[in-house]
């Protein structure tokens, strides 16, 4: 059965405060363990308005901590950013804290803009991500190959590659790690990458078969007006930074893609292509359409409501219309 799970990052509304959304996050990280979701992932970001998942590590320590079995992990971490050294060394500390919970989702862009760069590597030259990799990996398994130790013993913290292009998918099938595809941001080579995963992957210890993660935006409510409804805040969300205005998450609108204009619904139709809002028949139909195209393994769900409680309610309904519709297809 296609596994669901959901990706976050701790979106600041308006008229609410970083502590508020901390705590939106950790509520919904309740709720769909309660649901049968499988993983909760947080997404690196920085300098970006209404996004508060900087500090991810801490965050994932906060909803760990606040579940009892749900895996949790990042979702991912932007290693460029980063020592490969420091990452082992606090995702080792959190699989010790919490065995057997603990993702690690490796990406290579940034997660922010120019300035951000700058101030997190600090002038460094650029590395190389797969070296990277393997650096960390190293690190983790405590194998000897570095001159420094991360950890007082092995860790084995589940890697996965994360990628909106053919390049994270190959890194991924010749490591033979899991894939994450960003459609839910990314959809253009969204296929192709899967493809290519596929048919270029080498098992190795940490996984034997190829394993898909695809990213989607899911709305879900009581009637397709108002899952379109809901949808508008992260509609807006999506707009407004591609059209360099990047802000806080606003308060859902009616008619919000009907009152945009050509360009503008051009823009959001494209990034936004992977993206289903309805009643749960609509979206159930979707997902299901989904997983039998892409022969996804695993669904991961970002969805920016505004309200924390129908963002609960849109979460729920989408599990229940994914297990019935798999249900009704065997």
């Amino acid at each position: 059965m296609t596994a669901l799970s959901v990706l976050d990052l701790v979106m600041i509304g308006q008229d609410k405060t970083f502590a508020t959304a901390l705590d939106e996050t950790r509520q919904l990280a309740q709720y769909v363990e309660q649901e049968g979701y499988t993983r909760y992932w947080i997404a690196e970001h920085h300098d970006l308005p209404g996004i508060g998942s900087a500090a991810t590590a801490l965050i994932i320590n906060q909803i760990a901590s606040a579940t009892q079995a749900l895996r949790v992990g990042a979702g991912g971490i932007m290693l460029p950013n980063h020592s490969p050294l420091a990452i082992a060394e606090q995702f080792g500390t959190l699989d010790t804290l919490f065995p057997g919970r603990i993702d690690l989702g490796l990406g290579r862009a940034a997660g922010s803009a120019g300035a951000a760069v700058q101030a997190l590597r600090r002038g460094a030259p650029e590395r190389d991500f797969e070296q990277d990799v393997l650096e960390l990996t190293d690190y983790l398994q405590d194998n000897g190959q570095r001159p420094a130790r991360a950890l007082s013993e092995p860790r084995a913290v589940p890697l996965w590659i994360l990628g909106s292009s053919l390049m994270g998918a190959d890194l991924a099938a010749r490591l033979g790690l899991p894939y994450s595809f960003a459609s839910h941001f990314a959809p253009r080579y969204l296929h192709q990458a899967i493809a290519h995963y596929r048919k270029h992957f080498q098992p190795s210890r940490h996984l034997a078969e190829p394993y898909v993660m695809v990213g989607v935006n899911v709305f879900s409510a009581d009637t397709n007006e108002e899952a379109n409804y809901l949808a508008s805040s992260h509609r807006r969300w999506m707009l407004d930074l591609h059209m360099g205005r990047p802000g806080l998450l606003q308060k859902p609108v009616e008619g919000f893609v009907e009152g945009l204009s050509a360009h503008e619904r051009e823009i959001v139709n494209a990034v936004l292509a992977c993206t289903v809002a309805g009643d749960k028949a609509v979206v159930g139909d979707w997902m299901r359409a989904l997983v039998q195209e892409t022969g996804a393994d695993e669904l991961v769900i970002d969805a920016r409501i505004y309200d924390p409680q129908a963002r609960m309610r849109s979460h729920g309904y989408a599990a229940q219309a994914l297990g019935e519709q798999l249900e009704m297809n065997r």
